[in-house]
């Protein structure tokens, strides 16, 4: 009786797990909507990091323009969604991947520029 039910057991793992079939056009479609939203999100890490740098020249207070980039990365997501029309397809991996690489793009360019300037 142990045999037959270990040889049935075995028959519905070998036969539970079945590939699924892989959909290139939608694999390759979502993958160029998604570079498109990095290209949106470069130019608002772009126009953050300039825009802090000038808020921090001009008050001369680091925090200032810490402060209207932080509002910047709260806003952009939102802009993205308006801009890109299948935004709605975006999972949260992929929010959360946009939103790191801005954060961390805007950072270094202010800082760059900070630098580069001498504040």
């Amino acid at each position: 009786m142990a045999k037959k039910a270990r040889r049935k057991l075995e028959e519905e793992e070998a036969a539970a797990f079945e590939f699924p079939v892989f959909d290139e056009v939608a694999f390759v479609s979502r993958e160029f909507e998604l570079a498109g939203a990095v290209g949106v999100m470069g130019v608002f890490t772009v126009v953050l990091g300039v825009v802090s740098w000038i808020l921090t020249r001009l008050t001369q207070i680091w925090y200032v323009g810490f402060l209207a980039g932080f509002l910047g990365l709260i806003v952009s997501p939102f802009a993205v969604q308006r801009l890109r029309e299948r935004s709605d397809t975006y999972t949260t991996a992929d929010w959360a991947g946009l939103v790191a690489l801005q954060f961390f793009g805007w950072l270094a360019l202010w800082f760059v520029l900070v630098n580069l300037t001498g504040l």
